[in-house]
């Protein structure tokens, strides 16, 4: 038989009432619900949900000719550069992406494949169907007030 550890008296340490009433327990909660949605719509395509990012971040930065460095990837992708590197890797493996030395031949620079501009030509349509749809519930003024508080989250 095990003992039950003594009761934890949340109004002593938390100053919200419930969980439902935490920013941040929130935010977990939408994100890893609008997540699963976006998986569920990636995973026909052979994307992860953080290749898809990466992949769009690519597309993004190398739209009109440009070079993208896996520096500037990252950081608009918000992942850190070990990451950033294991997930250009991967989808080097799938095809999607091939690395390019730069013009100094120090580093190298990440470019659609024809097979990755055909999946994101694929994917970044029904993830903003995807997207539309899970926000569904707000109206047009709620969806632009969350766009701008989720900007002012994440200014630099």
């Amino acid at each position: 038989m095990f003992s039950l550890s003594k009761k934890v008296d949340f109004k002593k340490l938390s100053v919200h009432e419930a969980p439902e009433r935490s920013p941040g327990f929130l935010l977990w909660h939408v994100s890893t619900m609008w997540r699963s949605s976006i998986e569920t719509i990636l995973k026909p395509l052979g994307l992860t949900h953080p290749q898809f990012v990466v992949l769009a971040t690519v597309g993004w930065l190398t739209r009109h000719g440009d070079r993208a460095t896996q520096v500037a990837i990252g950081k608009m992708a918000s992942l850190d550069p070990n990451t950033t590197s294991q997930i250009i890797r991967g989808l080097e493996k799938k095809d999607f992406l091939k690395r390019e030395p730069s013009a100094d031949g120090r580093a190298k620079n990440p470019l659609l494949t024809l097979r990755g501009s055909a999946v994101l030509r694929q994917a970044l349509p029904a993830v903003e169907i995807a997207d539309a749809q899970f926000f569904t519930p707000l109206t047009k003024k709620e969806t632009e007030s969350t766009i701008k508080i989720f900007q002012k989250l994440t200014i630099d």
